[in-house]
């Protein structure tokens, strides 16, 4: 950067109060022109409020702010996009009755014809290697495939400043590599990057400059490339990061989950068909699903969790008990719990307390209701059990669940599924969002679940997160499973290529695989 340009975005004693918290606290940093630049920090750490003030969601009590050297109030995210900053939030504003075009286009502030936005929506989705069928109606879309909505919106803005959070969770790793390979280009044109990850070894392999936020403060910034994901990962939580701990030598039981031809019917004309899907998991195991988003995931978490119910009763067994035509309480009954992706709304209730989403899905395994009526005083007792063991940032169990951070909701609804002590436990996206220290304690809360003699279905779109938590791995794609293979030997580019669609594909050329192995 030359020393006589401004910088494009400067930050100066950015203070933001909210009743009883302090969310940003005296925050100063600066992003240059062309600079990938990332904002880390433990959930509940200030960067969402101080994006969104960037944003012009909100403004700050103090402090200022400065565009390319001009001091600046942004009044509102109208103006922020004139300006050319562009932002893909976490949590989506998509209208589930409309299409992916359609929603596109409101996010538009000006009015640009169908046919031609169509036309630059898909060549957008074409550079990102993104697959997205813009007539699709929302509601039929997968969580990884909403983000994919909002990235794109994003960059049709043709933005000067890419805010960009959690941008590569629906991506393969070779998709990962190509949207890094965009995300250089565009920074190389001058167009700054705010980058907001949990996966700390992309911001070293991406990233130029680390702000790290720790309690609403900075306290530090940093080159990546000289720090390493432990020592960023200690700065964010102020603390040691703790390593996984496997029981030593620990052995399988039997298989106890076991499903055998299971097929299942898209759901409406874009749903994706489960075509069938068997595995078995034994007791002590923690088997891991791969795949892109959009790919059946869904699907087969709600069919296992009993939400959707099989043709075949033997299609699901748990002990050898019949599963497959049981609802959802009966297999809960059995033994059976689940975690869906989607935290707000299916995962939880976001205008019912804590301790009311407990009953929810704990009632019957923990005696909750008795004679018909509900005993709060367990249902509050438990919650706050939960709430202490999986360290939740919330007032009580009286809190109500969508005033909790994402990440804070998420140990929640993990921390009451995993204390319930189910014999078979299915979670879909166990870490979405949520912060390094987080993580780590979810995956250590699984598998000390796995070594108590449960049987563990892990579906995720973070691979890192499966080789690491993960004994055994399938891919799905496309309603396809994969056979299974041992973590121990797996193949990261074997399985990024199945992610992609090899095994779905008989005509696939074995070329594309020999190209992979090849590096």
């Amino acid at each position: 950067m030359d020393a006589s340009m401004p910088f494009r975005l400067e930050l100066t004693g950015i203070t933001k109060r909210f009743p009883g918290v302090l969310a940003n606290d005296n925050i100063s940093f600066a992003v240059k022109p062309g600079e990938i630049h990332a904002l880390l920090g433990e959930n509940g750490a200030g960067k969402s409020t101080l994006v969104k003030m960037i944003y012009g969601i909100m403004q700050p009590n103090a402090g200022e702010i400065r565009w390319n050297g001009q001091p600046i109030t942004i009044t509102n995210p109208k103006m922020a996009r004139k300006l050319g900053i562009g932002m893909v939030f976490q949590h989506f504003s998509l209208f589930e009755a409309m299409t992916v075009l359609e929603n596109i286009a409101l996010g538009m502030d000006a009015k640009i014809p169908a046919r031609e936005l169509e036309t630059k929506i898909r060549e957008v989705m074409s550079l990102y290697g993104l697959k997205l069928e813009p007539h699709r109606q929302v509601s039929t879309l997968s969580v990884g495939e909403r983000q994919r909505i909002e990235i794109v919106r994003a960059l049709l803005l043709d933005p000067k400043l890419l805010i960009m959070d959690e941008p590569t969770s629906v991506l393969t790793p070779q998709e990962v590599g190509q949207l890094f390979d965009v995300l250089r280009k565009l920074a190389a044109q001058g167009c700054s990057i705010l980058y907001i990850s949990h996966k700390l070894h992309e911001i070293k392999a991406l990233c130029d400059t680390a702000t790290i936020l720790r309690g609403g403060k900075l306290v530090d910034t940093c080159d990546p490339k000289q720090e390493t994901s432990r020592s960023m990962a200690e700065k964010m939580i102020g603390g040691g990061l703790k390593d996984i701990s496997k029981p030593a030598g620990r052995s399988m039981g039997a298989s106890k989950l076991v499903v055998s031809h299971l097929s299942v019917p898209g759901d409406g004309h874009f749903g994706v068909s489960l075509k069938d899907i068997g595995f078995a998991v034994r007791a002590g195991e923690i088997f891991g699903i791969a795949g892109v988003a959009g790919n059946g995931q869904n699907a087969l978490l709600l069919a296992l969790s009993g939400e959707t119910v099989a043709d075949d009763g033997e299609a699901i067994t748990l002990d050898g008990v019949w599963l497959g035509k049981l609802g959802a309480k009966a297999r809960r009954l059995e033994g059976l719990a689940s975690v869906p992706e989607e935290r707000n709304g299916h995962a939880a209730v976001p205008d019912f307390t804590l301790a009311d989403n407990s009953i929810l899905t704990a009632r019957d395994r923990l005696h909750m209701v008795f004679s018909g009526l509900i005993r709060s005083d367990m249902a509050k007792d438990y919650t706050a059990q939960v709430i202490k063991q999986f360290s939740v940032k919330a007032l009580g169990s009286g809190s109500m669940a969508g005033s909790l951070s994402g990440g804070n909701l998420q140990k929640y609804i993990m921390g009451r599924e995993i204390m319930q002590k189910p014999s078979v436990l299915v979670v879909s996206q166990p870490t979405w969002g949520v912060d390094a220290g987080a993580a780590a304690a979810i995956h250590q809360a699984i598998v000390d679940l796995a070594a108590e003699g449960s049987a563990i279905v892990v579906i995720s779109q973070d691979l890192d997160e499966l080789l690491s938590l993960c004994d055994t791995l399938a891919v799905i794609n496309e309603g396809t499973l994969s056979p299974p293979m041992q973590v121990s030997g797996a193949d990261i580019e074997q399985i990024g290529l199945l992610m992609g669609g090899i095994h779905g594909d008989p005509d696939a050329p074995t070329t594309i695989v020999e190209a992979a192995h090849a590096h």
